[in-house]
């Protein structure tokens, strides 16, 4: 399904005109090899960037115009990796705007969701799982988990009622929640998974252990979805909006487009290849006819670009066209995907390769003044 308009930067639920990026020059020292131009097979997106403090001019009272504030805030979505974080958010917006593979790690920067109605307007942050770090991209990762934590109004802690230990991942949890003061709703996901004692058994542990409101949801059947959304707006402080109604996502079109990309190689690779490559878009120009996209897949090693490739050029074909799918899909226009392979060696671990990958680089101490160790 579309994931709505984009206009000027920033996806929108409405139909609304669109302003072409300012173009990149592409970099040209790719092997020839890897360049796989993908014809189009058959989207009015580009994204308009407001920022959080630019709040809806028509929306200049805390009110839904019967007289009620209308309660507005940030949804804090936390919890350990393969949960259903984003899955869960993109139910409770309504779009795809998270990635999603059965993979474990997927979610790699926060993303911004945004849900408004008469009544509410709830800006959900999605983020990467709280993990165990082993080096300096996966600090970046958990950063951006921590710093959710402290912005947020309210925390949506996302607990897999399928593979959740309290002994190995309680501990996690609870010391991420010393981050925030906010109150914290608890949704035991993937309950169509497992017994109704089970759920039980985890809802308690929540309810004691993590003073949390627990409440029972599946995001993959939609179960539950509906009442989980009723508790985090009546959880809100009351305010006006922070963005206008019609708006769905913050981030700009191109990081969409190379998420899609990005989701693309974690369905079609396997082992450590969807870990080892960033994704960096070059040109978009939006103005053309079909939409001309130039992507940059950068693996660490050379041999993962060997595998990207493959023979004769068969593997970055398929991805090429899977990913082109889902972009025309995205954008609602034919488009020409200019697919490049190159290596980026140990862009995971170099600060200035994660800052151009559009990362937050963290020192050893940052913000909550906890070390992110690496282990």
């Amino acid at each position: 399904a579309p994931f709505g308009s984009a206009v000027g930067g920033v996806l929108r639920g409405l139909p609304a005109a669109s302003s072409a990026p300012p173009s990149v020059t592409p970099e040209t020292d790719a092997h020839p090899e890897a360049r796989a131009p993908v014809a189009p097979v058959h989207g009015p997106h580009e994204v308009h960037h407001m920022n959080a403090d630019e709040s809806n001019p028509s929306q200049d009272t805390a009110s839904d115009g019967t007289g009620a504030p209308t309660r507005v805030g940030y949804v804090a979505v936390v919890g350990r990796p393969n949960a259903g974080k984003s899955t869960l958010m993109n139910a409770m917006v309504g779009e795809k705007l998270s990635i999603v593979t059965p993979k474990a790690q997927t979610t790699w920067q926060r993303v911004t969701g945004i849900l408004s109605d008469e009544e509410s307007q709830m800006v959900f942050l999605d983020t990467p799982g709280l993990l165990e770090v082993r080096d300096r991209m996966q600090a970046s990762m958990l950063q951006a988990a921590h710093q959710a934590l402290e912005e947020a109004d309210v925390v949506l802690l996302v607990i897999d009622a399928e593979r959740f230990k309290t002994d190995r991942d309680g501990g996690v949890l609870k010391e991420a929640l010393e981050l925030s003061r906010a109150p914290v709703i608890a949704g035991i996901n993937k309950v169509d998974l497992v017994t109704p004692e089970r759920v039980d058994a985890l809802s308690r542990w929540a309810g004691e252990e993590l003073d949390a409101t627990p409440l029972a949801v599946s995001a993959l059947t939609g179960d539950g979805v509906d009442r989980l959304l009723e508790e985090l707006k009546h959880s809100l402080p009351a305010g006006p909006y922070l963005y206008p109604p019609d708006e769905i996502a913050s981030e700009p079109v191109r990081f969409f487009v190379a998420e899609m990309i990005r989701e693309t190689v974690f369905e079609q690779f396997r082992q450590e290849i969807p870990y080892s490559v960033a994704c960096e878009i070059g040109e978009f120009r939006e103005s053309e006819d079909p939409v001309y996209i130039q992507a940059t897949l950068f693996a660490d090693r050379q041999p993962q670009k060997r595998i990207l490739i493959g023979e004769k050029g068969r593997a970055i074909r398929t991805l090429g066209q899977a990913a082109r799918g889902k972009i025309e899909a995205f954008l609602e226009r034919p488009v020409y995907l200019d697919l490049w392979v190159k290596v980026l060696p140990g862009w995971r671990r170099q600060p200035r390769h994660l800052r151009r990958l559009g990362f937050r680089v963290v020192d050893d101490k940052e913000g909550t003044g906890r070390k992110l160790s690496l282990i």
